[in-house]
């Protein structure tokens, strides 16, 4: 059968090497002929910030980050970077600390150089998102893309391990939903599943040796694949519903992506053949959803959204919330009664198995 799609590619350089942070910035900056440089990183990484910046001027360290960048956080954060003039961002932590990143540059155009602390992916994407009166919005923008991104496992290594399992599981949630999202191609499915196989060998590493840079480094490369994949084919049902379950109910957004994803799989695995022989083969087991799960098993992941906070009350906002964003593309047609039974067995964490069986017609 002939192909036909069509697919764009971002623009963005990319720095890769343990222990070369503090270096590579330093050329960048230089490279930009950068002069006002803000520094945004939480105040867990302040050191880590202080680290990798040692070698340049630095006009502003900021460190007022919030999970889900609240719209008055974002306000604040672009009236600081006014204030000092800043004409560069350069963001030192995980998805929360990029995505502030990225809301000071959707106002003001500043360019970004992104130092990723964990597997977010965000840095690699042109996505952004903002939080208001309990709901997410999203958007993408070429104008929050990060010119540079700057890799180091060297960064990484104080990631606690419950914490990089969730975050990588993050990373891999954007390769699975990357193979039925609106703008779905070729493309980015080869980078999807190169990112599946590059977490699933990095992963477990991690957890074995938590202070090796080995698995770190598969991790983070794994984790730029699926973002490059995700800024390509856009936002699918795992995306759409996850937004929610952080935007609206502040749950955690690592552990929620994490626990969701399994339920994402098994629910839309039946109508997405292709795909699913795709992430099979990339884990190398007979099915997508055994390669998850025998992962998440060796991982020992989040599992259910009660433990974070969710509630069985919160279900029905949640679906209604959701529903009207969730692409019409979708493998299988969600509608309210298997979106329900499907955050049923999320809550508690059920065997995902179970919605393999469910009706596609409900």
């Amino acid at each position: 059968m002939a192909l036909e799609f069509s697919h764009t590619t971002l623009g963005q350089r990319v720095l890769f090497g343990a222990g070369q942070a503090a270096k590579h910035l330093a050329e960048e900056i230089e490279r930009l002929e950068a002069q006002r440089v803000m520094v945004i990183a939480a105040s867990p990484e302040a050191g880590l910030a202080r680290d990798v910046t040692k070698e340049i001027d630095v006009a502003l360290y900021y460190d007022d980050v919030v999970m889900h960048v609240p719209v008055e956080k974002a306000e604040k954060a672009r009236a600081q970077a006014a204030e000092v003039n800043a004409d560069v961002l350069v963001s030192v932590g995980g998805g929360s600390t990029t995505g502030l990143a990225k809301a000071i540059a959707l106002t003001t155009g500043l360019p970004i150089v992104a130092i990723p602390t964990t597997y977010a992916g965000s840095e690699a994407t042109n996505v952004w998102g903002l939080t208001e009166d309990a709901r997410k919005t999203t958007g993408s923008d070429d104008r929050v893309l990060p010119v540079t991104v700057i890799y180091d496992s060297d960064l990484t290594l104080s990631l606690p391990v419950e914490l990089s399992v969730a975050s990588g599981l993050n990373g891999m949630a954007h390769c699975i939903d990357s193979l039925w999202a609106p703008r779905a191609d070729p493309i980015n499915a080869a980078l999807a599943a190169e990112g599946i196989r590059a977490l699933a060998e990095g992963l477990p590493k991690i957890v074995d040796d938590p202070q090796g840079t080995d698995g770190r480094d598969q991790a983070l490369y794994g984790a730029y694949l699926a973002a490059v994949a995700f800024a390509s084919a856009g936002s699918g049902l795992h995306h759409k519903l996850c937004h929610v379950l952080g935007g609206t109910f502040d749950l955690p957004h690592a552990q929620t992506h994490a626990t969701v994803l399994p339920y994402v799989l098994a629910f839309n695995a039946p109508m997405a053949p292709a795909a699913e022989k795709r992430i099979a083969a990339a884990f190398g087991t007979p099915t997508a959803l055994e390669g998850l799960q025998n992962l998440r098993a060796k991982l020992d992941a989040p599992k259910a959204l009660q433990d974070y906070g969710f509630t069985a009350e919160g279900i029905p906002e949640a679906v209604e919330i959701s529903l009207p964003s969730i692409p019409a593309n979708n493998p299988r047609k969600v509608t309210s009664e298997n979106l329900t039974r499907l955050l049923q067995a999320a809550l508690v964490g059920q065997d995902p198995a179970v919605l393999l069986h469910e009706p596609v017609r409900s």
